[in-house]
């Protein structure tokens, strides 16, 4: 059963990075100006919503192979995981399925309220989403060695969850402006990498 959890795990943790990647892409297309509207949105919620089962899975893989000791630890990994997964899936869905039409047909003043605009409702649940995916970077740093490939793995979440401030603080500044949005910037390198490091973990492990 073990066999078959760690394939899982690798094969989500792949997918997870595949669509992180690709909204790396499409974000730097879009701020590049190569990208424009609808079509920007699309991709950028649609490959953002391809990150959060496959993360998911890939969470929910490593508190089953854990030694029981660590659990407690990646029992609470996977609850912020569950809380990222519902506050940004909330936010995807609505804006593809909501927004986006009801733009389009010209009808953007009824559904202001749904739009992702600085500070907005489903701003803030684009905010708590990530913030708890810092947080469960945190949580799973205790499940690591330090020596190994499991110190490439601790690196690699340790990152995430450094910048989990800077996301924080990118969100919630009072003033919004692009040159605040660029502090972000390191969370497209440290979130792709580490589902991919867990993934190659995933993969190690299971030789």
């Amino acid at each position: 059963m073990k066999t078959a959890i760690y394939k899982i795990g690798f094969w989500s943790g792949i997918a997870a990075f595949i669509a992180n990647a690709l909204f790396v892409i499409v974000q730097v297309m879009q701020l590049l100006g190569a990208l424009t509207y609808p079509y920007d949105e699309i991709f950028i919620y649609g490959f953002s919503l391809c990150i959060v089962v496959p993360f998911l899975v890939e969470m929910l893989a490593l508190h089953y192979v854990v030694q029981r000791e660590k659990r407690f630890w990646s029992h609470a990994a996977l609850i912020f995981t569950i809380m990222y997964a519902v506050f940004v899936t909330a936010n995807y869905v609505v804006q593809l399925a909501t927004v986006i039409p009801a733009t389009l047909r010209g009808e953007a003043d009824d559904i202001q309220l749904l739009v992702q605009t600085p500070h907005s409702l489903f701003w803030d649940f684009d905010a708590i989403g990530y913030i708890c995916m810092g947080l469960a970077s945190v949580f799973v740093l205790p499940i690591f060695k330090k020596h190994g490939f499991d110190r490439w793995v601790r690196i690699a979440f340790l990152a995430n969850a450094l910048v989990t401030p800077l996301i924080a603080f990118v969100y919630f500044y009072p003033e919004f402006s692009e040159r605040i949005l660029l502090l972000a910037i390191p969370w497209i390198i440290t979130a792709p990498l580490m589902m991919l490091f867990l993934a190659l973990w995933f993969k190690k492990s299971n030789t």
